[in-house]
């Protein structure tokens, strides 16, 4: 009986010898996907367990501006109705000061910047409530692993236009008509991706032209776009755009607006923006006319030395009514 047992079993382990391979080879499998999915888990969680970079910046543009027409109205503190920056006659004032927090990680960002200043009081007039005391508040997610598609919700700088409140980001301190009449600040939603270091594009949802809110009475969100080639760190050529409305849907005009740009750098120390503005309103709800404007500018700057450069611009700015 006993004999008989060891030949039984040998006879039993011969025949189940593949079947048992065959599983062994499906838990090496198994035990190596599993250990490749930790690491990759491992990896992911190592990159969200970075302690994220917390900066904190100011700046601040005090200035004193004379006009030769001095203005005859006493009451009436802005040098002209259509300017938003340095708009103060014969008196020294704050034009922007803010202070700001940047939460910077690899797969989130937020920032937040509180502002002050007759640049604040002029272009936040019709803005309501403590939001208008905003600078910059928005936060940030990256969506991929290569985190070069992001996306980022809340106010943020406009897209549109080479020029920005904050002075010493421009080549010249006097802003353009076009960049006075145009988007400064924007709020929605933007997805942006940078596919590698020379294009970029970003696509977005707002809550209209340069609002905090979006108007009461009007459903329908504005939409915009921008897409950047950057081929050199001497060449930026730049389109973007914004569709939308400005008014309460029972008076629905749609505006659509377009802005080109390049930038250029020659020689080291000369450079030059040339760009042109198009934007389109209609004159009535269900209209087929529109009322356009059209603004070409060019921007041409001399480095003098690493701290000192001597700009030069021209701009003109058409508007046509059409009833």
């Amino acid at each position: 009986m006993f004999l008989h047992e060891p030949f039984f079993f040998s006879k039993s382990s011969y025949h189940f010898a593949p079947v048992l391979d065959r599983n062994m080879k499906s838990i090496s499998l198994l035990v190596i996907s599993l250990v490749f999915v930790q690491s990759l888990i491992a990896q992911t969680d190592s990159v969200w367990s970075k302690k994220p970079e917390l900066n904190v910046g100011g700046f601040i543009d005090v200035y004193y501006a004379y006009d030769p027409t001095n203005p005859t109205n006493p009451s009436e503190e802005k040098r002209q109705p259509f300017l938003y920056n340095h708009n103060r006659h014969n008196e020294f004032n704050l034009n922007l000061g803010y202070a700001k927090l940047a939460l910077i990680h690899p797969k989130y960002q937020a920032n937040f910047a509180v502002h002050a200043g007759t640049y604040v009081a002029d272009n936040y007039a019709s803005e309501s409530g403590a939001l208008k005391n905003v600078f910059e508040g928005n936060a940030g997610i990256s969506l991929n692993d290569k985190n070069n598609l992001w996306l980022d919700a809340g106010i943020f700088a406009s897209h549109i236009g080479f020029e920005s409140a904050i002075s010493i980001d421009n080549w010249t301190l006097t802003r353009s008509l076009v960049a006075e009449n145009s988007p400064y600040y924007l709020s929605g939603a933007k997805l942006t991706s940078t596919p590698n270091q020379r294009y970029e594009w970003s696509l977005l949802v707002l809550n209209g032209w340069q609002r905090l809110s979006r108007i009461s009475g009007n459903s329908l969100p504005s939409v915009g776009m921008q897409f950047k080639f950057t081929p050199n760190q001497k060449t930026t050529l730049n389109y973007s755009n914004f569709a939308g409305s400005e008014y309460p849907d029972l008076e629905r005009r749609f505006r659509f607006y377009h802005n080109f740009y390049g930038q250029f750098i020659f020689r080291e120390k000369w450079g030059i923006i040339a760009g042109c503005d198009i934007g389109m309103e209609q004159s009535a709800k269900g209209g087929t006319a529109y009322a356009t404007w059209f603004s070409p500018v060019v921007i041409v700057k001399y480095d003098m030395s690493k701290n000192g450069k001597l700009p030069y611009g021209v701009n003109i700015f058409r508007m046509k009514k059409m009833c």
